[in-house]
């Protein structure tokens, strides 16, 4: 299957907008290149070895996303383009705004990344390990084993490291998590390394779910976590003592009152894929929906928010 890969070098401030704009026209996730979080990565230490020269210019971001060579696609890059100039609108600054589309092979596309993906410690316990690379564990590591394929989510960047530290610090044995928009899977493989019992990842691209599928079956954990497609919360029964969303703000403030109904009493909400400029957006939508939030930690303009569902 032909693929179109659409990027845009973009600016900071502009991120989570653009990609709104990628998931409205269809694109069940994006890559975004962000100078400023491979240099953090390259000065942490997390990575045991790195061939990637420090990023001299740190204020463009590039936002890839793919869609597929249709009838369809000449429309979208159109609106695309449309949205992208008419973000002065809404007080963004679309950065330099160029915008780029080549046709990509479905194999050129899940196998190119590789070379930048190393095993990287995203918290105290848990070591994120491509399937292709070698790791030696230490004691109280959980190694989680990944391809993310075309799904996205290698667990680098910080909406994901930070949700995956927010799993540590709340999940307790025989927990039930949901994880919405699982992509790669990897939220729904922690959650389960950590001791949930059972744990419901869902995600509204068949891609996504075929890949959470395969990296679940990699570490073993099918006995716990199963796969559905869905859009959002729709067609999950039951509730959760946890539910975990890495998604935009505007989806995250849409779902509340889903997650608000699907939460036990006294469970919690972990949303991330927020950036800072929205934290006060999304908090005041928490509140309204009876939502008591319990911390809220920023990375590298990115925010995850803990909030508790209380009892009713």
């Amino acid at each position: 299957m032909k693929w179109a890969e659409i990027s845009i070098q973009t600016s900071h401030e502009a991120t989570e907008a653009v990609a709104n704009i990628f998931h409205d026209l269809g694109a069940s996730g994006v890559v975004i290149e962000d100078p400023e979080l491979v240099n953090a990565y390259r000065r942490s230490g997390s990575w045991d070895y790195c061939d990637i020269p420090e990023e001299l210019e740190t204020e463009v971001v590039t936002i890839k996303a793919y869609l597929p060579v249709d009838d369809q696609l000449d429309d979208k890059l159109r609106i695309f383009e449309e949205r992208v100039n008419r973000l002065h609108e809404h007080n963004l600054d679309k950065g330099r705004g160029c915008i780029n589309c080549r046709e990509v092979q479905e194999e050129d596309w899940a196998s190119s990344w590789k070379e930048y993906f190393h095993p990287v410690r995203v918290s105290e316990h848990i070591v994120i390990k491509p399937s292709w690379e070698e790791y030696l564990p230490v004691e109280g590591d959980i190694v989680i084993e990944l391809d993310p394929g075309m799904a996205f989510g290698t667990g680098t960047h910080h909406t994901t490291s930070m949700c995956i530290r927010c799993l540590e610090d709340t999940i307790k044995t025989g927990n039930i998590v949901f994880d919405v928009g699982t992509g790669s899977g990897i939220l729904a493989v922690s959650a389960a390394k950590l001791g949930a019992t059972q744990v419901h990842a869902i995600d509204l691209d068949p891609v996504a779910v075929r890949v959470a599928k395969e990296n679940i079956a990699f570490n073993n954990v099918e006995a716990v976590v199963g796969v559905t497609q869905g859009d959002l919360l729709t067609g999950v029964e039951g509730k959760a003592d946890v539910i975990v969303a890495n998604i935009i703000a505007d989806i995250i403030i849409k779902m509340l009152p889903d997650v608000r109904m699907r939460l036990v009493d006294n469970g919690t909400f972990i949303a991330s894929g927020i950036i800072a400029e929205r934290l006060s957006d999304v908090t005041e939508a928490l509140i309204e929906n009876g939502f008591v939030v319990d911390k809220a930690i920023e990375e590298g303009g990115w925010v995850a928010i803990v909030a508790g569902s209380g009892s009713r």
